[in-house]
This record gives C-alpha cells, structure tokens and sequence, in this order.
C-alpha cells in the first residue's frame, strides 16, 4: 500500500502560516507524487490551559481550509471535538478525525461515520492497539466505509508518553490504514508550566521505527517557526526538514 502523508500546522494561527505551510506541502506533492492531505485545527478544545490559543473557530477555521484546497489543490484533515460539528465539517474536508481522548465517544464516531467521509480515529492514550476493534466496529456499523486508525503514544507515569510498537501490527487487524502520528507520540503532556512540551528532535526516528512495524501512514505536524508556534510547537518538524523526513521514507 502506498504510504499516505498528514502534515500541516496543529491549529489553524493566521492566513500566512496556512499559506507557507500548505505552499510546500504542495511543491512535496508534486515533487514525490506523494498520497498527503493537509491538516490544520479550527478548534483544540483540549489545550492545558483556560488562556491556551484556541483558534479561529468552526466558520472561519472552515472558510481558512477551503481557501487552501482552492489555492493549492490540497486534500484537507481536521478534528472535531462535538457531534454537531460532523456535517458542516465534512462539507469542507476530506476526512474527519476523532481526538484521542474522545475515540470511544460513540455519538461522536457515529456522526462522523454518517457524513459518508473518510473517518481517522485516534488510539487513546490509555487504550492498547487491540482495544481499538470497537471504535472501529462503531464506525463501520454507523456507516463509515473507510476507517483510519493513528498510533500516537500511551501514557507512561506522569507528563509523558511511550510507544508500543505492536499496537500498529495488532490494528492492522481491523482496518488496512494505520497511521504514525510522529507529532504527539514525542509530547510530554502538560509538561511546560500549563503547557503541553515535547521533544521534537525523536520525531523521525519514530517515523522510521514505525515503518518497520508496517504503519503505511504518517502524520506529521510542521510549522515554519516551531518555536513561536501558538500550539505543540516542541513537538513540530520545522517546515525546512519535512522534505528530508519524507524522503527518508520513501526509500
């Protein structure tokens, strides 16, 4: 199967992020023929703190995402937190994807399942690669007809994370898309004083380790100034190694 790409900002800042990011997700595009869909947050509803930046909202988050597809030509992935926010959201991406911490939420994988969209579900942190047949099961049996499921890390202790690669060979079990989230398996949660740290620097080793498990996907949150992100900025690629990273990939 030929390995797909999610790559974009974690939430949606201004225009001229969308931009820089979506122009060289393109350029990546076409230069590999890669399989990618851009991402971008018009909410994180689970940021640490009350004063964390959230982003533009659901309606200007959506009218920011269609104005990239129509300037770049870009497949487009984005999350959602409510049920409500299934339909009007899938009038604009391609596919819908279910925060970890909400994969077992069953009227939010029901209304995802029923847009008719592509629908990429999180594993939890708390939850093994095993566990994730029900979430799976929920969707398809409310309509889904294709299902992602996305490793991203289990909690270990306190503020941080670890990565059973096992879960990858025990999900393809269920689904034939599993996806390394290479971004938030590297967090330590609220690690940073109200803030959500990482080590960036892990991020393609994961990526590596992942494909010798069989993970065919990868995502890949990317900024062109990391550390003056507005959100997961520890935990991002700088927009000017992507390139390296996938090619290392592809090989």
């Amino acid at each position: 199967m030929k390995p797909l790409f999610i790559a974009g900002p974690c939430v949606i800042e201004s225009t001229e992020v969308l931009d820089a990011v979506a122009e060289e997700l393109a350029r990546l595009q076409q230069t590999y023929q890669l399989d990618l869909y851009f991402k971008a947050s018009f909410d994180k509803a689970n940021r640490t703190s009350l004063s964390s930046f959230r982003g533009p909202g659901m309606e200007r988050g959506l009218q920011m995402l269609d104005d990239v597809r129509k300037k770049y030509g870009l497949r487009l992935l984005t999350d959602i937190h409510e049920s409500y926010q299934a339909a009007p959201v899938a009038e604009v991406v391609d596919v819908l994807q279910i925060p970890a911490f909400l994969c077992r939420q069953t009227d939010l994988l029901v209304a995802a399942a029923r847009t008719g969209k592509v629908v990429n579900i999180k594993k939890a942190q708390f939850l093994s690669g095993v566990d994730m047949q029900y979430p799976v099961e929920k969707a398809r049996e409310s309509g889904a007809t294709e299902v992602w499921l996305t490793e991203r890390g289990n909690s270990f202790g306190y503020n941080n994370l670890v990565v059973d690669f096992r879960n990858i060979s025990d999900m393809l079990r269920f689904t034939p898309r599993v996806i390394m989230d290479c971004t938030h398996s590297v967090q330590r949660p609220g690690a940073a004083g109200g803030k959500t740290g990482g080590n960036r620097e892990f991020v393609p080793a994961m990526a590596l380790a992942a494909k010798a498990f069989g993970a065919n996907g990868y995502f890949f949150e990317t900024h062109p100034d990391p550390d003056h992100a507005l959100s997961d900025g520890p935990n991002m690629i700088p927009l000017a190694e992507l390139e390296n990273v996938i090619k290392s990939l592809l090989v």
